[in-house]
């Protein structure tokens, strides 16, 4: 199981960085990279194709990283044991609640008269 969400972990990067990439190559005017096709009129074509393949694979991106993180949660579900820093704690519990407990108050406790 271990493998597998170590697996669906670096899916995870790889699609967040291709995203990051993709949209940092996109101009926030719609420009992007289909600006450096521009120029002749006959290339409008495939600009509009640069355009829509950025657009697709933003929305694709996107939509495989949302998919790989709930394929994640759903792997790993609850988990079977506890951290060791969670366990020290719970060995740790017993033995301050053996202590004797102070007699202070705090205004929340004060007895009613």
């Amino acid at each position: 199981m271990d493998s597998i969400f170590i697996l669906l972990m670096v899916l995870i990067m790889i699609a967040s960085v291709l995203l990051v990439i993709i949209v940092m190559a996109q101009n926030p005017k719609g420009g992007g990279l289909s600006s450096t096709f521009g120029g002749a009129s006959s290339a409008q074509f495939g600009v509009q194709r640069t355009n829509d393949f950025m657009e697709k694979a933003t929305w694709t991106l996107g939509a495989v990283i949302i998919v790989l993180i709930l394929i994640s949660v759903v792997i790993t579900g609850k988990p079977a044991q506890t951290a060791p820093a969670q366990q020290q704690i719970k060995k740790e519990a017993p033995a301050q609640q053996s202590a004797p407990a102070s007699k202070t108050t705090t205004p929340a406790q004060t007895p009613a008269k």
